[in-house]
């Protein structure tokens, strides 16, 4: 695999407060793509799913995807940028061969690539981070890897193809490009290796419908906005109400002291 300094990319500082992410790019700071996601996203499955295994159990779980998750990109950035690379803990032995699964089946049909952990943004939008940009079968491609406890169905993931749909949509904006097509990568600790690809038709409708998510997120941070002023309005009249009450208080109390001084 080879690189091809086709795109200029820039790179972007990452923020993160109280769960949220957000980059400064061009003195801008824009929310991330999964931010964005997670706050417009329905949540009641996980909170089945948590009040199902359990608080503690669940923590573990998330904490353990995490951190193999982190392992398997780390290999994968090596392989494509050709540096070596190991991480002999029991983490990174269990995410090893994942890697090497999505190597020898994902990665076999990139001859060159254009950037890898790239940030990607569309200016006073948003921004976020993609793992591999390249050229797929001929076809300028996103892709991004992901790790998983068990297969896959496509109901269960559709934020992972709103996020390659916001990237798609970012690269092309930014760069003048045309990105053909988004491939998610999936291998769980089992090795068993999934693949969804989509272009044509099918990433129009996924950008229409990243496009809604974004339009939701927005409402929503408006509607934060109108309930931190109304927060503030009621604190400011409460401070001016104790202040007018502090006020009468001791003008009642001059008043009495100049009526005993004159009797």
């Amino acid at each position: 695999m080879k690189l091809n300094n086709k795109y200029k990319y820039i790179t972007g500082t990452q923020h993160t407060d109280q769960g949220s992410r957000t980059y400064d790019i061009n003195g801008a700071r824009l929310p991330s793509v999964t931010t964005i996601l997670g706050k417009t996203k329905n949540q009641q499955f996980l909170k089945d799913w948590t009040a199902k295994v359990g608080e503690k159990e669940a923590e573990r779980i998330k904490n353990h995807s995490s951190q193999r998750g982190t392992a398997m990109h780390k290999f994968l950035e090596s392989h494509v940028l050709g540096t070596g690379y190991d991480d002999l803990t029991w983490i990174g032995q269990e995410a090893k061969p994942m890697a090497k699964k999505i190597i020898e089946i994902g990665l076999t049909p990139v001859e060159e690539y254009y950037g890898s952990e790239v940030t990607l943004y569309y200016p006073g939008l948003y921004a976020g981070s993609t793992d591999l940009v390249c050229n797929h079968n001929g076809l300028d491609t996103i892709v991004d890897f992901k790790q998983a406890n068990r297969p896959k169905k496509l109901e269960w993931i559709e934020d992972y193809f709103l996020q390659i749909a916001a990237y798609c949509m970012a690269h092309d904006y930014v760069y003048q490009s045309e990105i053909k097509q988004g491939i998610i990568m999936v291998c769980t600790p089992d090795l068993y290796y999934q693949e969804f690809k989509f272009q044509d038709a099918d990433l129009r409708s996924w950008k229409h419908k990243w496009l809604k998510r974004l339009d939701m997120y927005h409402e929503l941070k408006f509607d934060e906005k109108e309930q931190a002023n109304v927060k503030i309005n009621s604190k400011d009249f409460l401070e001016q109400a104790e202040k007018e009450k502090k006020e009468l208080n001791e003008s009642y109390k001059e008043s009495v002291r100049q009526t005993k001084e004159r009797t």
